[in-house]
């Protein structure tokens, strides 16, 4: 069939050169506008259809292309969006989609565009006047900061496709369930003082002290009391990221604040995370309450799981002769989970993501390719 589209590796490089970067720091946040243009136009060209909605107080974007009508139908998701890069440490330029040695390399490239690429040339050849049940392809925003994008997606959607499929890279092994992450900052006012008269003040590090005894007992209880034995590491797991406290060696400390981050099995939710922390410091918080403040930082994301019951999952299993996995890195399936069951699984190595010369193994194209064309026909036609 007539291709309606450049070849891949034209579309590749192309989505390569666009910066989409995604940071918390605004000073090099960057929108993804122009991405999402050139994905609609490909998307276009190929006759689906294009909705595209900004993110409420942002100037980022997410695309809905749709073909074929009617309810179910298979949706292939994945963000636009990347992390940022430090220029010294890469040897190749991140906005050149570089082949050496059998491997793609550039920002994004694994992380995840080479999915998108995988899609459009799949898409290209398929044989559209047989499709029965929709096909979805879904570019969302900020999934590397806040997942601000999956969250607008859901609370925007008007479809229920049969499947969701996330093309995070799995090295093509199938997800079906992952742990969660959400983080806290603790700030203890004290009041400072001389040194020399420890009572003229309050020492907001011996009361963080206190603060930390309860918090590594909070572990303790987290791993005793909740376990999933599919995972490798199978209970949640607390860190004491970073604390920091005083300002000179004479002076009683005024400010400490502690940074810790928590990482939920599935089975315990952000809420019940909530709840108990409260209980755990409730007698410090009780004894320091004008002295605590407790906060979140960043978006908190859910634990996720797609339950073995579940027939999509058995259909795909089987489909694509793979048993399904666990991870301990986040997606936004947890979000997408709401309207339809949801997996994982993508072309390239998590262990790319996020690192210095990015890159996507070509040994995995073609088998990426044949993943998208059986499901694309199980689902669609």
């Amino acid at each position: 069939m007539k291709r309606k589209i450049p070849p891949f590796m034209e579309i590749y490089k192309s989505l390569i050169k666009i910066p989409t970067i995604s940071s918390t720091n605004k000073s090099i946040d960057q929108s993804n506008k122009n991405f999402i243009d050139l994905l609609s136009n490909y998307l276009s060209d190929l006759k689906f259809s294009i909705k595209i909605d900004q993110i409420p107080n942002t100037n980022k974007f997410n695309m809905l292309a749709c073909m074929g009508t009617g309810c179910g139908g298979l949706l292939l998701s994945g963000h636009s969006d990347t992390v940022d890069f430090d220029e010294n440490t890469w040897t190749k330029d991140p906005f050149i989609l570089t082949e050496s040695n059998n491997k793609f390399y550039g920002l994004g490239t694994v992380d995840m565009k080479g999915f998108f690429a995988c899609i459009l040339e799949v898409l290209s050849s398929i044989n559209k006047k047989k499709i029965k049940k929709p096909i979805y392809i879904l570019s969302t925003a900020n999934e590397e900061t806040d997942m601000s994008g999956a969250k607008y997606f859901i609370e925007s959607n008007i479809i229920q496709p049969d499947c969701i499929i996330i093309g995070e890279p799995t090295s093509l092994e199938l997800i079906n369930a992952h742990k969660g992450h959400v983080s806290y900052s603790i700030e203890v006012i004290g009041r400072t003082g001389h040194s020399s008269n420890p009572d003229d003040g309050i020492n907001s590090i011996e009361i963080m002290h206190h603060i930390i005894e309860y918090l590594i007992d909070f572990k303790k209880y987290l791993k005793k009391k909740y376990q999933h034995k599919k995972f490798s590491i199978p209970y949640p797991t607390v860190n004491l990221s970073s604390i920091h406290g005083g300002d000179a060696i004479n002076r009683i400390c005024s400010l400490c604040t502690l940074n810790f981050e928590i990482r939920p099995i599935p089975g315990l939710t952000l809420t019940q995370i909530e709840i108990l922390i409260q209980e755990k410091l409730q007698s410090i918080i009780l004894k320091w309450s004008s002295r605590i403040v407790i906060k979140k930082l960043f978006s908190a994301v859910p634990a996720f799981e797609c339950s073995h019951k579940n027939n999509t999952l058995k259909k795909i299993e089987t489909l694509c002769k793979l048993n399904s996995k666990t991870v301990n890195y986040c997606t936004e399936a947890p979000f997408f989970e709401k309207i339809a069951p949801t997996l994982i699984l993508g072309p390239g190595s998590i262990a790319q993501a996020h690192q210095s010369d990015e890159y996507l193994d070509s040994f995995f194209i073609e088998p990426t390719k044949n993943i998208l064309n059986k499901l694309l026909y199980q689902f669609c036609y």
